[in-house]
């Protein structure tokens, strides 16, 4: 095969065909019209001399001779951008991108507001867009169309790149009223009711069973080793609800301590600590090999780090 005769293209409408396993969405990311994208395809099949997609009764799948390619041509493009890229510079007071960054609530709520403020005074034309969970998958981090995602993560790609933000340790919060506050201990956490509130990873989430220790998380894995479980009144995936919900109805939270300081002014609210060990979190921000290299984002990979810093530096 004379590399001089290739149309390097190919090699791009490979890579996106074997992630999107669709002729129309491949075509729709390249901005190419369907048509083109179905030549691509046929120029592609008689280049490798292989069908590359083949329709099954799960859709498009790449054949195993497709799927060995993948990892190849992945590295070679982003070899090529890497060497493209050149050294111009972001001025980030003039620039006007809107950055996209997946969120949990919990990051949401902690970290944002403190890099917007940063944001404000450093590149005030600057836009965020917050997602949620819910409205992203790992393959749209992947093929840059999220900046980042910021959450706490299980298991994750290799090809992503990946930085820690910062480890948070749990707290309780309760009503400033709550009979529990003069005396708290483990038999008087056991004795009360509780809100279950977590989303981690990506996805729709699903319903949780309350017996289920092995999928409700930190705070219930803990309590296990310890031979003890908590009575469950309501599971939500939202934090400022879990936290209404401690206020209006005296069930207690147990949230990453950093949501819980949200209120730590707050005279409705009391803040204490667990009556047991529950190992710190840590929450990362992940990106895409795809914007690794680019200057802009080099430049908010920054400013967000120097963000969960400050907010560090408030919480202690």
């Amino acid at each position: 095969m004379n590399i001089s005769k290739i149309d390097l293209n190919l090699l791009i409408y490979l890579d996106v065909l074997l992630r999107e396993k669709n002729v129309t969405r491949a075509a729709s990311q390249l901005n190419i019209t369907q048509p083109a994208m179905s030549n691509g395809l046929k120029r592609l099949r008689t280049l490798f001399n292989d069908p590359i997609l083949v329709r099954t009764s799960d859709g498009m799948v790449p054949t195993e001779r497709a799927r060995g390619l993948a990892p190849s041509i992945r590295k070679i493009l982003l070899e090529l951008e890497e060497a493209l890229q050149g050294e111009e510079e972001f001025n980030e007071l003039k620039s006007q991108r809107v950055f996209r960054i997946m969120a949990s609530d919990y990051a949401a709520s902690t970290l944002i507001p403190t890099l917007l403020r940063s944001l404000n005074e450093v590149a005030p034309n600057i836009t965020l867009d917050i997602m949620t969970p819910s409205d992203v998958t790992f393959h749209d981090v992947e093929a840059g169309k999220i900046d980042m995602a910021i959450n706490r993560f299980d298991e994750l790609p290799q090809s992503f790149h990946q930085k820690a933000i910062w480890r948070d340790s749990f707290s309780c919060l309760l009503s400033a009223d709550s009979p529990l506050v003069s005396k708290f201990n483990l038999n008087a956490y056991l004795g009360a009711k509780h809100v279950w509130v977590s989303k981690t990873g990506f996805g729709v989430g699903v319903g949780m069973d309350p017996k289920d220790v092995q999928k409700l998380g930190w705070v219930d894995e803990a309590l296990a080793r310890l031979g003890k479980k908590r009575d469950i009144k309501v599971f939500t995936r939202n934090y400022h609800v879990a936290m209404q919900l401690a206020y209006e109805d005296g069930l207690i939270a147990t949230l990453p301590t950093k949501a819980a300081q949200l209120h730590k002014n707050d005279s409705n609210y009391t803040i204490v600590k667990p009556p047991f060990d529950i190992p710190d979190i840590e929450l990362k921000m992940i990106w895409s090999p795809l914007l690794h290299h680019d200057a802009s984002h080099i430049w908010f990979r920054q400013l967000v780090v120097a963000a969960a810093a400050l907010k560090c530096q408030e919480n202690t």
